[in-house]
């Protein structure tokens, strides 16, 4: 069986050019989206996914209808394989899982992955490093302010028994001990 799968983002968008492609492409089930391919919500993927079987075939418009994200397409390429259907874009030809070339394809888009994944990662820590330099706390925000933990250390020197202090502040009395330790290390 050949099936197709078309997918806009939003409502306002049509489907119709895909559609016609993919008839043209001899398709005799198209699964519609109208959903981001953002995100991993789609329903009609998923429904398409649980029906493939050995030698269905399913065919896209374009790799960029059935995912943004490389990391994704091989994943969602590779639940195919295992069901034993084949991958093919009409846009894209090298992107044809059924052809002689399928390994090379699906270890390119391994590649792909890595690479992008590796990418995304140094922007995100570049943007982590720019933003820490900005003045941005990263993590939950403390349980007590600023006074409140002066006053927990100030009770505690006083001799005050930790359990107390933390009872009255409806905190752990890890938390207090942790204040009293940060505390100790700044000076």
């Amino acid at each position: 069986m050949i099936y197709g799968y078309a997918r806009v983002s939003t409502c306002g968008q049509s489907l119709d050019a895909q559609l016609g492609q993919l008839k043209d492409a001899g398709c005799h089930h198209i699964y519609r989206e109208h959903r981001s391919g953002a995100t991993a919500d789609r329903p009609q993927l998923k429904r398409m996914l649980r029906v493939l079987k050995p030698g269905d075939l399913v065919v896209i418009a374009a790799v960029d209808r059935l995912s943004r994200d490389t990391t994704d397409l091989l994943v969602l390429a590779r639940q195919m394989q295992t069901a034993g259907a084949g991958l093919k874009s009409i846009a894209e030809p090298l992107v044809d899982t059924t052809s002689e070339f399928s390994d090379l394809v699906l270890a390119v888009l391994g590649l792909a992955a890595k690479f992008e994944r590796r990418r995304m990662m140094e922007r995100t820590a570049r943007g982590r490093a720019e933003a820490r330099a900005n003045g941005v706390k990263f993590g939950r925000p403390s349980k007590l302010s600023p006074m409140e933990r002066e006053q927990a250390i100030c009770r505690r020197g006083a001799g005050e028994p930790v359990s107390k202090i933390a009872k009255d502040f409806n905190v752990s009395c890890s938390t207090i001990s942790r204040i009293q330790t940060s505390m100790l290390n700044a000076l």
